[in-house]
């Protein structure tokens, strides 16, 4: 028993130290939780710009750790996959952090809208998933009134935006990426989606009248709640699991773009932001 309370008490002394407290700041931020700052409107009005949260590191696997702010990995990354531990894979329908693909030195958040082997078509103000599971599993887990027949599959059109109501597209036309945009972003080899024709949605003058995708295996397709003005996955391609980072947890400070303190926000889990709607712009 006198052992015991010797090493706790060099342990206690140890945690006190410089040198303890930044080995425990570490050890959390690599395995437990880090920072992470909103700092764009694509996840609007479920996560809102000034919104500082943590997010949970251990809701899909271990990421392989990284010193803060220069991103440099403290550990080899053994498997290939991002990971020193593997664990559940993010789900349709999940708020994501992950590192940006074109640059995995930078963090992303955004929502999982689809998973390996899913298809997905995406037309001005409207998203239509067909999961890989096939018609029966979209007739057993979806409203009827939100299926609809494209090309002979059942598809869901719009799946998340009754569950999380702030999913949203702007209502006024013209904003980016609106059809026309999409469309001149193909001709510069910036879409990851191929424009097709689909009868279901009649002509539009041209030879396409939606974007198609079906998602590789293995791979998470990721879109913002603001579709209109989100720079996403419709853009640079479905995201690996070893680019996967965790889920955001909780939001411990939030301030708007004059500095003014969102109180309502403070001490929600991000569980309850993306579930009631959210008024303010």
């Amino acid at each position: 028993m006198e052992k015991t309370l010797q090493r706790l008490h060099k342990l206690y002394r140890f945690s006190n130290s410089w040198t303890g407290t930044v080995i425990i700041v570490l050890l959390v931020i690599f395995f437990v939780a880090q920072a992470f700052v909103i700092p764009s409107g694509s996840m609007k009005k479920s996560l809102l710009i000034g919104d500082h949260l943590f997010v949970k590191k251990y809701s899909y696997g271990i990421p392989t750790p990284h010193l803060p702010w220069v991103e440099i990995p403290v550990l080899p990354d053994f498997d290939g996959d991002g990971h020193i531990l593997t664990g559940d894979k993010p789900k349709r329908g999940d708020i994501v952090i992950f590192r940006f693909p074109p640059n995995p030195m930078l963090h992303y958040v955004k929502r999982c809208v689809a998973v390996g082997g899913d298809e997905v078509i995406y037309r001005e103000k409207a998203l239509y998933l067909h999961p890989h599971e096939g018609d029966n599993y979209v007739r057993e887990n979806y409203p009827a009134e939100k299926i609809v027949t494209i090309g002979g599959k059942l598809w869901v059109e719009n799946p998340y935006m009754q569950k999380y109501p702030n999913i949203h597209y702007t209502p006024k036309p013209g904003n980016y990426p609106s059809y026309l945009l999409m469309a001149q972003a193909y001709l510069q080899d910036k879409v990851d989606m191929q424009p097709m024709y689909f009868e279901k949605f009649g002509k539009t003058g041209m030879p396409f009248n939606a974007f198609y995708k079906k998602v590789e295996e293995g791979r998470f397709y990721m879109m913002g709640d603001n579709r209109d003005n989100s720079n996403d996955s419709r853009f640079w391609g479905s995201v690996e699991y070893k680019h996967i980072v965790g889920k955001p947890w909780f939001v411990y400070f939030s301030w708007d773009d004059e500095y003014r303190i969102r109180w309502d926000r403070i001490g929600e889990s991000v569980d309850a932001l993306q579930n009631k709607p959210y008024a303010g712009q």
